[in-house]
């Protein structure tokens, strides 16, 4: 159909970065008028940039003009994002989770492993490129559109041609049946494991409020309300860039070193490591401070590293949109059809047959079974939508609402990173 000769519409990084905050400008107007992308939880860059990705499919197809978009702003906001990740990246908050948070943690690592052991096989019985099985295993399924992105440059250098499209197109899909099957997965566990003693309210004195309550700290309740005058926001913001930008800076170093070992990694894996060794060694330090001994950790200012973190989402995603070729996926139509319908069905039987029993059988398990399927398809504000929406229905439970953030903000990103790169080192 797109068999073509086009003219080439090259954009530099500039136009390109315009156009990805256009489209992530769009995105936000259509989440705020349409209903069903505030239901599921659809990103503001993904359903504009969907929106541009088709007017460049329509002028490929139609008037024989492919546009080119320039991807070294798009990089750097990438970069930004994961070593916010790595901020992030607290060990001492595992301690709120207890064993439950040790629990889901495992069955995150064991979910992310057949999330790739499944498409590779299935690619190997059709008889296609592999690397089209991990371009939608755990790198868009798990780790949604930041990481397919992230992981494009590096399928595309191994071989795989359109690794970003296919990357973003398996995130799209994953991110809509995450929030899908999460609600109507927990409620049959509900209406079909739980006794009636189990489906009560325990606590009278919770607030259901909290049920809604999303966060991008670790712990929900680790944010305060504070006022602060505009200089001290610009101090505040500044001081989090500064010390993504140095942090970001040294971590090209280290990834240059990983580079020498021989092993694949992504180029953000240096600053995300770097950033996390960072948040995790940096109390030890201390200084003088007006004459008081003063924890160095105090010198990062969590809540603006994650919104300047996720600023450079936003815009890297937008940008990342608006680049497929969405005409690369005419040729894998059926293989990548039947992966992702594999992938959905194989995270709703994980939940119910192996997830539920572990995680406790009860109504907290449960709920979490509705989260993980929103964090393993989609992502974290769909794990959070999902569980709200049983709450909503049944009653609020409290651990389910720690131990998801927890694990979507300071874990998922680096097992998932860690157990891509071990893949991909011995496709």
């Amino acid at each position: 159909m797109f068999n073509i000769q086009c003219s080439m519409v090259n954009l530099d990084m500039i136009q390109t970065a315009g156009i990805g905050a256009l489209a992530l400008l769009v995105g936000m107007v259509l989440t705020r008028k349409v209903a069903f992308l505030q239901k599921f939880c659809v990103p503001s860059p993904v359903s504009g940039g969907i929106i541009f990705s088709l007017l460049t499919l329509a002028l490929y197809g139609w008037f024989h003009v492919e546009v080119s978009f320039d991807g070294t702003l798009k990089d750097v906001f990438m970069l930004a994002f994961f070593t916010s990740v790595g901020f992030q990246s607290d060990l001492k908050v595992i301690k709120q989770g207890g064993k439950l948070l040790v629990i889901m943690l495992s069955l995150l690592v064991a979910i992310i492993a057949l999330q790739n052991l499944m498409p590779i096989g299935i690619t190997k019985l059709m008889g296609v490129n592999p690397l089209i099985g991990m371009a939608s295993g755990s790198i868009s399924m798990t780790g949604g559109h930041g990481t397919a992105g992230g992981f494009a440059r590096v399928l595309e250098g191994m071989g795989l041609h359109g690794a970003g499209t296919i990357g973003m197109a398996a995130a799209t899909f994953g991110l809509i049946a995450g929030s899908m099957i999460g609600g109507p997965l927990a409620e049959k566990i509900i209406r079909t494991k739980l006794t009636h003693e189990q489906m009560q309210p325990q606590d009278e004195d919770i607030d259901p409020a909290m049920a809604g309550i999303e966060s991008d700290e670790a712990s929900p309740t680790g944010r305060t309300k504070r006022v602060s005058t505009n200089e001290q926001e610009f101090q505040q913001y500044a001081k989090a860039s500064y010390s993504i930008l140095l942090v970001m800076g040294a971590g090209t170093l280290l990834s240059w070193l990983l580079a020498k070992t021989g092993i694949t990694f992504p180029t953000y894996f240096g600053a995300l490591i770097l950033a996390a060794i960072v948040r995790n060694t940096i109390g030890f330090i201390s200084y003088k401070d007006d004459g008081k001994m003063v924890k160095a950790d105090k010198l990062l200012d969590m809540e603006r590293i994650i919104s300047v973190g996720n600023i450079c989402l936003s815009l890297f995603l937008g940008m990342a949109m608006i680049s497929l070729k969405l005409w690369e996926l005419q040729s894998l139509a059926l293989p990548l059809i039947v992966i992702l319908v594999s992938q959905v069905l194989m995270m709703a039987l994980y939940a119910y047959f192996v997830a539920f029993p572990l995680l406790g059988r009860d109504y907290d398990a449960a709920v979490l079974c509705a989260g993980m399927c929103g964090f393993g398809l989609g992502a974290t504000p769909n794990a959070m939508a999902n569980m709200s929406a049983v709450c909503y229905k049944y009653r609020y439970t409290v651990k389910p609402f720690l131990i998801v953030p927890i694990i979507g903000a300071m874990f998922a990103d680096l097992i998932n990173t860690g157990m891509i790169t071990l893949f991909l080192n011995l496709l």
